[in-house]
């Protein structure tokens, strides 16, 4: 089934949640081993067995309906990429790379989903988004996770909503026709237990691992991801030096990256390939050896304090050790560590938004929010 749906694939056992045993799938032997596992895991039930969009973008909508109308509560960009469980992927509202003309087909399929489902009360889509085309991921006639941040955002509780529209009433009753457009930029940010399990890899995938979430508002989105990445607890340095290892496909990508967070005037560090890609480029890097390669290694430097920022993409197998070593130690001596291109170049513009100046904090009481 796997090769007739052709690879990458996300495979999964059935009746799990949180994305438990979840995996994307290069290759037969990699499916073999991981039958295995999805068995151990849910012994009575099917595997099952999706097509991957790789590169793709991914959104949650929310929304409240009442049988008769379907509002739009909130249109939620993911940060990480269409492979990260939504749980843990960061996300901003409105979006910030999508185009309008995108957005409204999304907010047609909402409604047009909501409707023909019959739906009453709060209801969420996962969408994801490739070459231009969109994909339904899910369709939850219920309160999703995102509930919470969408009615911070917007002002307006969609929950307390949601509830006297399931008791009967309508939501012209109850004043919410129109979608709420907030005028600045919202961002959530996922909280993650690693400090408490040093033992534990950071690399994120399709199984959840988060347990909290938080929020940044600003003017700007650099100005929100900035303030959610403090509360975090991961604060974005304004210099110093950023250690780079990218996997070969993530190279050409990593680039602009390397380039932006040079012109900021930090110091790029680099494991020896993508050292050698980014001289290429013109962009001067200092090769550290990995952990298994000698000394002083990278795991060292980040010991010593010499590393404010670690990008860090997934490069196989073979280099699972050193990876783990490098994230292991950014936990231990808490340097925010990156493991997406795409969460690196919120980042880049985190960082920009701190280096201008000192961010600006307001009470939620404080927003005032009308209709767009």
């Amino acid at each position: 089934m796997a090769e007739s749906i052709g690879y990458p694939v996300l495979v999964r056992p059935s009746y799990v949640l949180g994305g438990r045993a979840m995996a994307i799938v290069y290759d037969d032997s990699h499916l073999e081993g991981y039958v295995r596992e999805a068995v151990d895991a849910s012994p009575e039930h099917p595997i099952l067995i999706d097509r991957f969009l790789e590169d793709a973008f991914e959104l949650d909508v929310d929304a409240v309906a009442d049988g008769e109308r379907v509002v739009v509560a909130g249109i939620m960009q993911h940060i990480e990429e269409a492979g990260i469980h939504s749980g843990d992927s960061a996300c901003v509202l409105p979006p910030y790379l999508i185009g309008a003309a995108e957005q409204d087909v999304l907010r047609e399929q909402t409604k047009a989903l909501g409707l023909a489902l019959r739906t009453r009360g709060l209801m969420n889509v996962q969408y994801a988004i490739k070459d231009g085309e969109i994909y339904v991921i899910e369709v939850n006639p219920r309160a999703s996770r995102t509930a919470p941040f969408v009615s911070k955002a917007i002002g307006v509780p969609i929950a307390k909503l949601a509830a006297q529209v399931a008791a009967g009433k309508t939501l012209a009753e109850l004043g919410f026709t129109e979608e709420i457009r907030p005028p600045d930029s919202c961002v959530k940010v996922p909280v993650f237990p690693f400090g408490r399990f040093p033992g534990d890899d950071t690399l994120l995938g399709p199984e959840m691992r988060s347990t909290g979430e938080v929020m940044g508002i600003g003017e700007t989105f650099g100005e929100a991801f900035a303030k959610a990445m403090d509360s975090a607890g991961q604060q974005l340095p304004t210099e110093g030096a950023v250690f780079f290892s990218v996997t070969d496909s993530d190279k050409a990508n990593a680039l602009p990256i390397a380039r932006d967070l040079h012109g900021l005037g930090f110091q790029i560090l680099a494991s020896q390939g993508t050292a050698a890609h980014l001289a290429e480029h013109d962009v001067p890097a200092e090769r550290l050896f990995k952990v298994n390669e000698g000394e002083p290694n990278v795991a060292a430097r980040i010991q010593a304090g010499g590393v404010q920022l670690i990008v860090n993409t997934p490069l196989g197998r073979d280099s699972r050790f050193d990876e783990m070593a490098i994230r292991r130690a950014a936990i231990r001596h808490r340097v925010p560590c990156v493991t997406t291109l795409s969460g690196a170049r919120a980042a880049v513009d985190g960082i920009a938004a701190r280096q201008g100046g000192k961010l600006t904090v307001r009470a939620l009481q404080e927003r005032s929010l009308e209709a767009d």
